[in-house]
């Protein structure tokens, strides 16, 4: 995944940073459980300086001759972008601390669109993503970075992101985890029509009809003419439940997800959707 940043001019100098390396690869992990986090108020920032913040990486690509430019998912900050000084010099510990899918705390300055990092220190208490769920992985930054927009906060969806992580580091299986993410992230930014109730007329969806579902208003009763995905009420109502044990309900809720997303990232492709798609139909 590419992406092109106009990046402003930036401070000689900046506050000195504060590194917590990564333990090494034998080092057992802590305890995984996701993190029990109640939506809070966000934080007050003093001088535009913000510490100990939760966060994750979800990109990074460089910046200048020794810098990165890092796109991270903050609890109480939403998607966000710093500059790490230095962090592609050989014998930077920063090397070792950005990385996806690790839980950081960190602190940056700065109230302009491109902040400055000032420290990151490794939480830990997650178990590492392999083979199809680390694609997995990729594909939920791919979301993030291209349906989120900058500095819009989303205390819910970040414990989401968490969750999602642990399951699919726990080898739950990936078509319900990522079914279940994806319509917590169109909840949470606004977008996901109540599946439960027809467009319009308000009348409750019956499991036995068949509906489509418009991106922008939600579902009413198919017609013969339409192009878009069919699908059952009771996949509707399973979907709205986060039941996903019925194979038809995993097969089309598939579909109307991958509609529904198409819609919203407005012709822009996904590449790890199109990976997983040849490898595992998810």
């Amino acid at each position: 995944m590419s992406m092109s940043t106009t990046t402003p001019a930036l401070p000689d100098s900046a506050p000195a940073l504060v590194v917590t390396p990564v333990p090494e690869a034998n080092t057992p992990p802590a305890t995984l459980s996701a993190p029990a986090a109640p939506r809070r108020s966000r934080p007050p920032q003093r001088d535009g300086k913000v510490n100990g913040q939760p966060a994750f990486v979800l990109h990074s690509y460089p910046h200048k001759e020794t810098s990165l430019i890092v796109d991270v998912f903050t609890r109480d900050y939403g998607r966000i972008a710093l500059v790490a000084k230095g962090a592609k010099r050989p014998h930077s510990q920063l090397r070792g601390v950005l990385q996806t899918f690790q839980p950081l705390q960190a602190g940056w300055t700065g109230k302009s669109e491109l902040r400055i990092l000032t420290g990151a220190e490794w939480v830990g208490g997650m178990l590492p993503l392999e083979k199809t769920a680390l694609l997995c992985g990729f594909y939920l930054n791919e979301l993030l970075v291209k349906l989120l927009a900058r500095d819009d906060a989303h205390p819910v969806l970040f414990d989401h992101y968490v969750a999602t992580l642990n399951q699919l580091a726990h080898n739950e299986p990936a078509p319900i985890v990522l079914r279940k993410f994806e319509r917590a992230l169109l909840k949470e930014t606004g977008v996901a029509a109540d599946l439960t109730r027809c467009t319009g007329t308000r009348q409750a969806v019956d499991a036995g009809q068949v509906y489509v579902v418009d991106p922008e208003r939600g579902p009413r009763p198919a017609r013969a003419s339409d192009a878009w995905p069919k699908i059952t009420g009771k996949t509707l109502l399973d979907m709205e439940s986060e039941d996903y044990g019925d194979a038809a309900t995993q097969a089309q809720s598939k579909l109307l997800m991958r509609f529904l997303l198409a819609h919203q990232l407005g012709g822009a492709t996904l590449n790890t959707r199109q990976i997983l798609i040849d490898l595992m139909q998810l």
